[in-house]
């Protein structure tokens, strides 16, 4: 009898859906596509492999043995009873370093070049020279998280000539030759002081819950900006909203906040000096994006079929 893997991913075109149905064949899966994953609920049963978006298809089930998420936050799917004991789950990690470091910087400059300052004196059609901008050149970078975002991040600072980037993880330890140095959080007190640009671009886990408290924002500088596209979980949000208020420092850019979808009264809306995007700054808009995350589960197909060890596979214990 052949294998089954069930795909419920809503971006795939003929050449990927082809692509997959040729990789699941040399190893006698049958491939078997819906057009997103609430259509796959209650028809995957079968499915030993199942590529989808959220954990909607999966939960429940009993006989598949390895989850592929699209998505690189996996927390949803770590809540109990939601996979089987056993099964293996993969997430996209590795799709998203090109668009969401494109959003880091783009963010970035519109602080440093003043954009939500300008934006207000062309709304009130003045013509003004005053307004001091800075540059990313020169620029103390810390990017907290060194996977496949924070790499492609350092990359592209390092090549507009920041002047530092510095990453931390929690070994202390990146191959990535854009950083100059890489630290563990026991030395990042020490060095927000010296913090141009903050990024935050870690997974939801226990750990990085509250990083960025309300005593180290407190120690970033008043030329300091913050760019936070991993989780709304790691910034202490009130203490942010009042440290930008109080203009303790200069600016902040969330692409994910608590709660989501942000109430239309809440306050963050108003705090000064702040952009928000609703959670975009990776999503699947980007064909590169889109094509990179099927390559992914394909290379993953492959691997599964000659029993070898799965790429971005998710440590349990760790969270991600």
């Amino acid at each position: 009898m052949r294998r089954e893997i069930a795909v419920s991913v809503h971006f795939l075109t003929e050449a990927r859906r082809k692509k997959i149905e040729e990789t699941a064949a040399k190893g006698g899966f049958d491939a078997v596509f819906y057009d997103n994953d609430d259509a796959a609920v209650g028809n995957i049963s079968e499915a030993e492999i199942v590529f989808c978006e959220t954990p909607k298809p999966v939960k429940g089930l009993k006989n598949v043995k390895w989850c592929a998420s699209s998505y690189a936050g996996i927390a949803p799917y770590l809540d109990p009873g939601v996979l089987p004991e056993g099964c293996r789950l993969t997430n996209g990690a590795g799709s998203y370093g090109v668009t969401i470091s494109e959003h880091i910087v783009m963010v970035s400059l519109m602080l440093l070049k003043q954009m939500p300052r300008y934006r207000e004196i062309i709304d009130n059609r003045e013509w003004r020279h005053d307004v001091p901008i800075r540059s990313i050149y020169g620029s103390r970078v810390t990017v907290l998280g060194t996977g496949d975002i924070g790499k492609y991040t350092a990359k592209r600072m390092k090549g507009m000539g920041a002047k530092t980037v510095i990453g931390m993880n929690r070994s202390g330890r990146c191959d990535e030759p854009s950083f100059d140095r890489i630290i563990t959080v026991g030395e990042l007190d020490a060095l927000l002081p010296e913090t141009d640009i903050l990024v935050l671009c870690m997974p939801e886990t226990k750990e990085t819950r509250g990083t960025l408290s309300k005593e180290r924002i407190g120690m970033l500088p008043k030329e300091a900006i913050v760019v936070n596209v991993g989780r709304g979980s790691a910034i202490d949000q009130d203490a942010l909203m009042a440290a930008l208020n109080e203009e303790r420092i200069a600016g902040a850019a969330l692409d994910v906040m608590v709660p989501e979808p942000l109430p239309k009264d809440h306050p963050l809306w108003d705090a000064r000096n702040i952009i928000i995007t609703p959670h975009i700054s990776g999503n699947m808009s980007l064909e590169h994006t889109r094509e990179e995350s099927v390559d992914l589960f394909c290379r993953n197909v492959e691997r599964y079929i000659a029993g070898e060890p799965l790429v971005h596979a998710v440590d349990f214990e760790r969270g991600y």
